[in-house]
Formats: C-alpha cells, structure tokens, sequence
C-alpha cells in the first residue's frame, strides 16, 4: 500500500465535495486546488555576517524538509550597504506530498503554539486566489531546537491555488483547517 499524505486524502474525501456544493461547480475539475507553499525569509542582518545565512538555511530545510535555498540581492543600495549579488534571505517551495505534509504540521502543531493566538488575519488575500501570513517567530516549528537559535526571525508563508477568486481560496483553506478571525 502506498502513502499518501493526510490532508491530501481528505483533500479528496472531504474538500473537494465540500466546495464543488457550496459553489455549485459542475465539474470535479473546477474545484480549486493547492498547487504550492512558499516559504521565504528575510535575513537583511546577513549583511554583515555570513553565517547567519547558512544557519537560515539549516532551519528552514529543517522546517520544509526540502533543501532551502539562500535568495541574493539584485541590485546595489549603499544606504543598507548592499552589494548586487550578496545574500539577503532563504526561501524555500513545497509541492505535492510534502506541501501536504507542511500544511498538516503547520495547522496541527506549529499553529496552535503561537502565544496569544486570536486566528489567522483574513486580510492576506492578493485578489487572484492566492494567500500569504507571516510568522513572527520560527521557534513555533518543533524541528527548531531552541538552544540552537541565534536570533528570532520571522517567515512568510505563501499559499498559491488555482482558486479564482478570494472567496474560493479562503472555502478551501477553511476547508483543510486554517483557523481564520472571524
């Protein structure tokens, strides 16, 4: 028997008659679906010191399970004192069985150990069915050995559908169980 990740089988079973009722979709094609999980980190302090990258990296691979990549600069700006081509953040994609396997993470264990946590802010939406929330502190993730933290950084996460509209993504990631203000 092969695995299959979680919220993919639910995905399935539930998501998908979920939505196509509640938007009156006449094809199973046309329900939206997740196509990809961003996750990207500023380290504009890397700047003036190299390894603050590499431990970046070292984190957010940890977090992902997918080797992050360090993202360069693209032009020069003397008042931050940047160089084209230096280091500046990390970021990471997820597609397939371990975006689904982050998501499940995300929402049943890094999610619910934020301190003073009132929902996720319904105002990430970009206008083309896409979503984007930020994370203050890193050390939500259980792979993050705490000992091992240098600074507390924050990361964004990046939810792209093929969701058309706003209310079409927000039904479906409603739907896997990401806890919105009401």
């Amino acid at each position: 028997m092969e695995y299959t990740a979680r919220l993919k089988g639910k995905y399935i079973q539930e998501v998908v008659p979920a939505l196509k009722e509640q938007f009156q979709y006449k094809n199973t094609m046309q329900v939206p679906k997740l196509v990809k999980i961003s996750l990207n980190q500023g380290l504009g302090t890397a700047i003036s010191d190299k390894k603050i990258i590499d431990v970046g990296v070292a984190e957010l691979t940890s977090i992902a399970g997918q080797k992050a990549v360090a993202t360069r600069s693209k032009k020069d700006i003397s008042n931050f004192k940047l160089r084209k081509g230096m280091a500046v953040g990390v970021r990471v994609t997820l597609r397939g069985e371990q975006m689904y396997e982050f998501l499940d993470r995300l929402i049943s264990i890094a999610i619910p150990r934020v301190r003073d946590f009132r929902g996720i802010n319904v105002k990430g939406f970009d206008g083309r069915g896409n979503y984007t929330m930020g994370i203050t502190e890193q050390i939500i993730f259980p792979e993050v050995v705490i000992d091992k933290v240098l600074k507390i950084n924050g990361l964004d996460i990046t939810f792209v559908t093929t969701a058309k509209t706003d209310k079409e993504c927000m039904a479906l990631l409603k739907e896997f169980g990401l806890p919105f203000k009401k």
